[in-house]
């Protein structure tokens, strides 16, 4: 089957009929977790482990050029829903700093309840690794706790 690239990836849960997670509709969803690479993973897992149905993984594959089109049309789905950004770098690397204003310069021509991105992540760090497998860890247990906490 042909396949063609797509900048925004929905959830696997809605996409996927054998996944253990059926999510709620669009308008009963509480939160929007936008992210891209790995960490989408371990956020899927975390969820389906704790039996949530009610927040909706959204992947951004393509950054630059930002994909306002695609998020202007996928977001308003769900209109009661916070926003946050999740990644695994440290506040101050990453693409928080690319993606903060882009997302709310999409959510503000929305009629969304969530006008800004909260973040949600590592703290700001001058490196980009602990070096301690034991901090890694309580850092990556931190971090998909808050996103997966409403």
């Amino acid at each position: 089957a042909p396949t063609s690239f797509h900048r925004v990836l929905w959830d696997d849960a809605e996409m996927l009929e054998d996944q253990a997670i059926k999510l709620r509709y669009d308008e009963k969803i509480e939160r929007v977790i936008l992210c891209t690479g790995k960490v989408y993973y371990d956020l899927y897992e975390e969820r389906e482990k704790r039996g949530i149905n009610d927040i909706y993984l959204m992947r951004l594959e393509q950054l630059y050029p930002f994909p306002y089109r695609a998020l202007m049309k996928d977001l308003p789905r769900f209109p009661n829903a916070e926003i946050v950004w999740c990644q695994e770098e440290p506040k101050n690397m990453g693409a928080w700093q690319f993606v903060e204003d882009n997302i709310e310069s999409a959510l503000g021509r929305l009629d969304v309840r969530s006008k800004r991105p909260r973040y949600i992540g590592r703290p700001a760090a001058a490196s980009p690794a602990t070096g301690l497998m034991s901090v890694h860890l309580k850092e990556v247990e931190a971090y998909l706790s808050e996103a997966l906490t409403l």
